[in-house]
């Protein structure tokens, strides 16, 4: 597995590996409390394959929100334990039973699944949970919002009741304590940094504009902007679509993620997103939970989001592990109440900022004198404190 590790680039511990992997080796329960992009992903997969250790049975069960994640962190597992004989099966909805099926009568030592297809497979006879030694419920707060918790308590009832239980998630709201409570035995409990922070590494800005010239705004700002990669946030699959066909028409390489895409266009636009061949990407919240790609240098909230908490989940595909990035915001009049409580959850006001040069239509939510943010030369355009830079090819 040290192998594996070194095989994948890893050298020094985050914060949440540091201080999770040696509980999770002596077998304790935890609950895991950290910021996107942390690294919870090796927090729990490098001592569970420490602890699998050989061929077996099926003994550990990752469960995941979205059949991005659960792809994402399958082949993240299949390189820690690259140099062991440990088998890996990833099962998820959206596409046939087939190949899935003949995974798991290969025989899986380890399975990540989302609930619902879990649930139907356990159904049809495939697998059982009866020999888990290893739960995983990651990304629980997401499981959450998308109404899996029935679901998660049924397959928690079907795991050995003498299992590892591990929880990580970015929040831990009233409900996730619940379940904690009920699943887990004495759990140990880790936070990295506050729940309600973003990065530290990621800086803000708000941009109003009257609603009719926000697609208009989103293109000047990339025009202004020094990029490596764009993650552009819109609230619904329609509205990324116009997006999209928008952003394909100025020349962008762009790519869209929703949940109304197949998983074939879904999987094709990730590895593009993740290999260069698009600089831009377009995704609704439920779809974007499963984009992990360290290039991303800005995400930009088209739509604000409904709740804050979403705002610390969006951003956080910026700035992860370290890094920096920046996170630009563009603001209507029907915005002003939303932004109002996502600053409250984040403990800080988000800076206004107005683009110099941009033919703006009349809104009361333009400051005649806008302050402007000092920092980094690329990070908002617009105020000469920044600079307008150039977009990278």
């Amino acid at each position: 597995m040290v192998d594996g590790v070194r095989a994948a680039g890893y050298t020094d511990p985050t914060p949440i590996q540091l201080r999770a992997i040696p509980i999770l080796l002596e077998g304790r329960d935890l609950i895991g409390s950290a910021q996107t992009g942390t690294g919870k992903t090796a927090a729990f997969a490098l001592p569970l394959i420490s602890r699998l250790a050989q061929r077996g049975a099926l003994r550990a069960l990752i469960l995941e929100p979205t059949r991005e994640l659960a792809a994402q962190v399958e082949t993240a597992i299949r390189d820690y334990a690259r140099f062991t004989n440990l088998r890996t099966v990833v099962l998820y909805g959206g596409t046939g039973y087939g190949r899935q099926d003949q995974a798991l009568r290969r025989g899986a030592d380890i399975v990540v699944a989302t609930p619902g297809r879990l649930l139907d497979h356990i159904s049809r006879g495939m697998l059982r949970l009866n020999q888990i030694e290893i739960l995983v419920l990651d990304e629980a707060d997401r499981m959450l919002d998308m109404g899996f918790m029935p679901d998660v308590r049924k397959i928690v009832e079907k795991c050995s009741r003498t299992r590892q239980t591990m929880l990580f998630s970015a929040t831990v709201p009233p409900e996730i304590d619940q379940l904690c409570k009920w699943a887990l035995r004495n759990p140990e409990k880790i936070e990295i940094g506050q729940r309600r922070s973003p990065a530290e590494t990621v800086t803000h800005a708000l941009y109003p504009v009257d609603s009719e010239q926000k697609q208009e705004l989103l293109e000047e700002l990339l025009r202004r902007t020094d990029y490596d990669q764009v993650l552009i946030f819109c609230r619904t699959k329609n509205g990324a679509d116009r997006v999209v066909r928008r952003l394909h028409q100025q020349g962008h390489a762009v790519a869209v993620l929703h949940s109304r895409r197949t998983q074939r266009e879904r999987e094709q636009a990730l590895n593009g997103f993740r290999n260069g061949r698009y600089e831009v990407m377009v995704a609704t919240d439920i779809a974007a939970r499963g984009i992990d790609v360290a290039q991303i240098s800005h995400v930009i909230n088209f739509d604000v989001p409904h709740h804050p908490e979403d705002y610390v989940h969006r951003i956080g595909r910026t700035g992860r592990a370290q890094s920096v990035g920046d996170a630009f915001t563009i603001m209507t009049g029907e915005d002003v109440q939303e932004i109002a409580a996502v600053e409250r959850f984040i403990g800080q006001k988000i800076p206004r900022v107005k683009l110099d040069g941009f033919n703006y239509s009349y809104t009361r939510l333009l400051d005649p004198n806008p302050k402007p943010i000092f920092g980094r030369a690329r990070t908002a355009p617009g105020k000469r404190s920044f600079g307008y830079g150039r977009r990278r090819r």
